[in-house]
């Protein structure tokens, strides 16, 4: 399961930067500042599944922000996180089923509880798919046909990395909806849906742009290795794999990523 976007708008404070801490492992957060210009043009670029909004300090501009996203986007649910004065300027939004606030203090487990609720998720599978990274080491996706080279990659990199393995193409865009890798490792000569239309399907999709993806090839001709670069991958490698090489590329992949 694809983790699902939440625009988090409000002011940088300590409740804004501590919810976000928490949220951020299981969902992809993006912050916005509570000018409603900025945060309903981000709203349009990121397309989230739920706006989360903390109402501290929003007085001001909570009628114009809350109208806009009730006539524009109709269809994004909204949670607030705010006590019942913060919310009383904006009743009004409330009495449709688009808005719903979280009177606060409230815990951070229980607005993920809401965020669940809103979307028609299950809590615990979405735990579940956070846990596979929770110690903090990053995610790579191998992809080859070929299950004993899956094997002694897998090998190779486990001691450092999450390593999640797909033996096709289509088997790869399956993992990477329910799990997002931080880099793939791409075999290039695979049956059906080779390694560049695996990259080409990749690419089509905008939230999967900045994954790097690093090129797998056991062919060493020149014309190959020009067609390969073509592509533009984060990197290239030659089989059979060497641990020491592998991981530099992969270093070297992310640290490109972190930057962009």
């Amino acid at each position: 399961m694809a983790m699902k976007k939440i625009l988090m708008i409000g002011k940088m404070n300590e409740l804004t930067k501590d919810v976000n801490d928490f949220l951020s492992k299981y969902f992809r957060i993006q912050l916005s500042m509570e000018n409603p210009q900025t945060a309903l043009g981000m709203v349009k670029v990121i397309e989230p599944d739920l706006v989360l909004i903390s109402l501290v300090g929003l007085y001001d501009v909570n009628t114009v922000l809350f109208g806009r996203l009730q006539k524009e986007f109709p269809e994004i649910p909204v949670l607030t996180i705010g006590t019942e004065r913060e919310q009383q300027d904006v009743l009004s939004f409330y009495e449709g089923r688009q808005f719903e606030n979280l009177i606060r203090p409230i815990e951070n487990s229980d607005i993920f509880s809401a965020i669940c609720r809103r979307l028609n998720l299950n809590e615990q599978s979405v735990r579940e798919g956070a846990a596979v990274n929770e110690d903090g080491r990053k995610k790579v996706l191998v992809v080859d046909d070929n299950a004993t080279t899956l094997r002694s990659i897998k090998g190779m990199l486990e001691e450092k990395y999450n390593i999640m393995l797909a033996n096709s193409g289509m088997k790869a865009m399956t993992s990477i909806g329910k799990n997002r890798p931080d880099a793939i490792l791409l075999d290039y000569e695979m049956p059906v849906c080779d390694g560049k239309q695996t990259l080409e399907m990749i690419r089509a999709d905008e939230d999967l742009t900045t994954i790097p993806v690093i090129f797998l090839t056991g062919v060493n001709d020149r014309a190959h290795i020009q067609a390969v670069l073509k592509l533009r991958p984060s990197g290239y490698l030659l089989k059979p794999a060497v641990p020491e090489k592998l991981i530099a590329a992969i270093e070297e992949a992310l640290q490109g990523a972190d930057k962009k």
